[in-house]
């Protein structure tokens, strides 16, 4: 009960890793606002089973990437609440756009609800959070995506490198009014999008590639977010968690024959040695 009394909206909770923050939240004690742009149904879900534990929840429809309904929910949050201690930025898109066929508007849309919409809810709530007086966590979820290459994922990308740098800078300047600002970027997490985005979709066709040997869920990135949510973090800022099962702590991301081949030719270099 780590975060007993404490009001968190998490954006993006009506589904996948969104749900699995906002439960881990209010098993901690946490009431949470459960933010959605299109999945009501999964919204009022996750509600009812924080309603469950005996936490408050409350849905809220808002694009993170409209800034007067952005700023809604914040009013809404403090007129139901009284305050707001702790903002998840989850919500997100991502779209598998191949490099030369990505339109200005496909452009816009995922540069607009994953970086200026992280933007546009931490500016709200940091603002209320210094006129509280009390500080603050907001926690950014980025992706293993903002360091680590792969195909038909421009703009995705790049908005979750933005989101890395926008932890360190929004960590600086929200340090003086003791809001800790920090980065969960996880790896392969098993949401049941995929099963309608991945063709022959298997929740354990990547554990293969993972060096843990398993792929994530989305009580892994709930646990994360929970502890930079928390006070066990006051002397944690500006930092970025990649929670992905050991996958960017190695050189390749998956095993292909041409990686297999390349990784038995070493081994024989070095057996002539």
């Amino acid at each position: 009960m780590r975060l007993q009394n404490k009001v968190a909206i998490v954006t993006g909770a009506g589904a996948g890793i969104g749900q699995g923050i906002a439960l881990r939240l209010a098993e901690e004690g946490a009431d949470v606002v459960v933010n959605y742009a299109h999945s009501a149904a999964g919204a009022e879900e996750v509600a009812e089973k924080i309603r469950a534990l005996g936490r408050k929840a409350m849905p809220f429809q808002a694009s993170v990437s409209k800034a007067a309904e952005v700023q809604a929910m914040v009013d809404q949050t403090i007129q139901t609440f009284g305050h707001v201690d702790i903002l998840v930025n989850n919500a997100g898109i991502d779209p598998h756009v191949p490099f030369l066929e990505c339109t200005e508007e496909q452009w816009d849309w995922i540069i607009d609800t994953n970086l200026k919409g992280n933007f546009l809810c931490s500016q709200a709530v940091a603002r209320e959070m210094v006129r509280q007086g009390t500080g603050g966590k907001i926690v950014i979820i980025s992706s293993v995506h903002s360091i680590q290459t792969y195909l038909h994922i421009t703009a995705y990308a790049t908005t979750k490198g933005g989101l890395n740098a926008m932890t360190r800078q929004l960590a600086l300047e929200l340090a003086p009014y003791h809001i800790n600002v920090n980065c969960v970027a996880p790896g392969a997490v098993h949401v049941e999008k995929f099963y309608r985005v991945v063709p022959n979709y298997e929740p354990h066709m990547w554990d293969h590639e993972i060096p843990v040997g398993r792929v994530g869920y989305p009580e892994d990135i709930g646990a994360a977010v929970a502890f930079f949510a928390s006070d066990d973090a006051n002397y944690v800022t500006g930092q970025v968690l990649f929670v992905d099962g050991g996958t960017t702590a190695r050189l390749f991301l998956g095993v292909s024959d041409k990686k297999t081949d390349y990784l038995a030719g070493i081994k024989t270099l070095e057996k002539k040695d």
